[in-house]
């Protein structure tokens, strides 16, 4: 199975505006790839969606037990400074080597400028679901 960090980003854009970050993570909820979170990424979509978006507390904790159930939690054992331009990217990266994904899909510009960080690719959401409706799916079945 396809093993999958998501940026920061599509979480915060599946949950306030649906569209294509939803489609990745509705992969996840479907079993149909694994997808990974580490507590630094949750404590920033909690930051994002609390501050930005002024979710309501409640709201948000509904939304985190929802999370928990279709990811994977990964501990992050090395602290990387691959991106100096936005350290919060360097999470998503330490994420996605704990637990050794395949891919990063993120809309940053920052981490996609990398395109591959030891061996995972790093791709946009439109590019993933392409892959994945291509290849992927007819591999995994």
């Amino acid at each position: 199975m396809i093993k999958v960090v998501a940026d920061t980003n599509i979480y915060i854009s599946a949950l306030n505006f649906a569209g294509i970050p939803d489609e990745i993570l509705s992969l996840a909820r479907k079993g149909e790839i694994e997808l990974f979170i580490s507590p630094p990424i949750l404590q920033e979509i909690e930051e994002v969606l609390l501050g930005k978006f002024e979710w309501a507390a409640a709201r948000f904790k509904k939304a985190v037990v929802d999370i928990e159930k279709f990811t994977h939690l990964v501990q992050p054992m090395e602290n990387l400074l691959i991106i100096k331009e936005d350290e919060d990217d360097n999470r998503i990266l330490e994420c996605a080597q704990a637990a050794q994904a395949q891919f990063i899909v993120s809309g940053d510009n920052h981490l996609r400028k990398l395109k591959t960080f030891q061996e995972i690719k790093i791709v946009s959401p439109i590019e993933f679901l392409g892959l994945w409706e291509n290849q992927f799916e007819t591999d995994e079945k």
